[in-house]
């Protein structure tokens, strides 16, 4: 992700007609780079709280899109974390202080853990070299869930993915994306229905419309996607009650 702000400038540079772009990381640059060139914005949280527009109704600027209001479901996250593995006292949450979006998720997140009379540690990364030295500064503290906040440090989180198994930490990642790699669990809006969605809107502004007039959207579609094979590794039983919500389970 440190190359987004070369990669923007760089497409700024071929006179590109029309930017897609997800991930809050990803409109941090392209906003620097360009005040002209439309783009639109797919996988993107509080993008009003984030600056990158005036308001969902009437975005200004050259900015619209979609948002997947992530701060929202943080509490959903943690209920469920907590209803799958009822034992769970302490939870660390994945995060990185130099991406905006994620302080308002972690106060989300640290506001709905005391209705559910859990502690959560914040432990911030930077880079994918930190990622081994969380992990080892989280099992000293006896921690049995984790919270991944969205694209932490890299567009992939196989490496978190695959230490958390190792570690046997009930773990909740923010898209299926991530339980598709071997992750435990994720709730959150539907990555692919929201790219999907996007395409009206590249379509729209290559016809003519200016992204100032175009109001941001708010996912329609969520899911939950539970992990089986995953589960079964760290010794791990889905309560039935939840699979039975799941709108895909991985065996």
């Amino acid at each position: 992700m440190e190359r987004f702000p070369e990669l923007a400038a760089e497409l700024v540079r071929l006179k590109v007609d029309v930017i897609v772009a997800s991930g809050n990381p990803a409109i941090i640059a392209l906003k620097k780079a360009t005040q002209n060139i439309p783009v639109v914005m797919t996988v993107v949280a509080d993008p009003v709280g984030a600056g990158f527009i005036a308001s969902l109704a009437r975005p200004g600027g050259n900015i619209t899109g979609l948002t997947n209001i992530a701060e929202q479901l943080s509490g959903k996250r943690l209920e469920l974390l907590k209803e799958i593995n009822p034992k769970i006292a302490k939870v660390a949450v994945f995060r990185n202080p130099t991406i905006p979006t994620h302080t308002n998720l972690w106060k989300e997140t640290l506001d709905a853990s005391q209705a559910l009379a859990l502690t959560v540690l914040p432990v911030d990364i930077r880079a994918t070299d930190e990622i081994e030295r969380a992990f080892d500064a989280i099992m000293r503290e006896h921690v049995e869930a984790l919270i991944v906040l969205p694209q932490p440090v890299t567009t992939t989180n196989q490496q978190i993915v695959e230490l958390a198994a190792k570690n046997r930490l009930t773990a909740m990642y923010p898209f299926a994306d991530d339980v598709e790699l071997g992750g435990l669990m994720a709730y959150g809006s539907s990555r692919s229905d929201l790219w999907r969605r996007s395409a009206v809107y590249v379509d729209k502004i290559l016809k003519g419309a200016k992204p100032a007039d175009l109001p941001v959207e708010q996912p329609t579609k969520f899911e939950l996607v539970i992990n089986l094979k995953a589960a079964k590794q760290i010794g791990l039983i889905i309560p039935p009650n939840v699979l039975a919500r799941a709108d895909r389970v991985i065996r």
